[in-house]
């Protein structure tokens, strides 16, 4: 069961870079990122779209559980930087709380042993 979900998250992951590589300015609603030009369009396809897709992509092409535990630390350090980040910078804000929800459930599923 702990792989299945495993497996969603990373398809998560890719379709989430997905989404922000073909839909980049669609992104400001839910991220507050509001890119200037195409400078900014293009950093959102690169990092939220690109990185985000190879994050999602490589335990499933490496089929390691290392991969798959990399990718579960990533998540878990993201969702750690924002619930400081949230205090911190006074983002709290429901698209910020879902965020971290599913970076911790991530994270957690991610790093558990299949």
């Amino acid at each position: 069961m702990i792989q299945i979900l495993q497996i969603i998250a990373a398809v998560g992951t890719i379709l989430t870079g997905l989404y922000s590589l073909i839909k980049p300015t669609t992104l400001t609603g839910f991220t507050g990122l509001s890119p200037m030009g195409g400078r900014g369009i293009t950093e959102i396809r690169a990092v939220l779209g690109g990185f985000f897709i190879a994050l999602g992509a490589a335990p499933l092409l490496l089929n390691s559980p290392v991969a798959y535990t990399m990718l579960g630390i990533a998540y878990l350090g993201v969702g750690l930087v924002r619930g400081v980040s949230i205090f911190v910078d006074k983002s709290s804000v429901q698209s910020n709380w879902i965020s971290l929800v599913v970076e911790i459930i991530f994270g957690i599923i991610l790093v558990l042993p299949a």
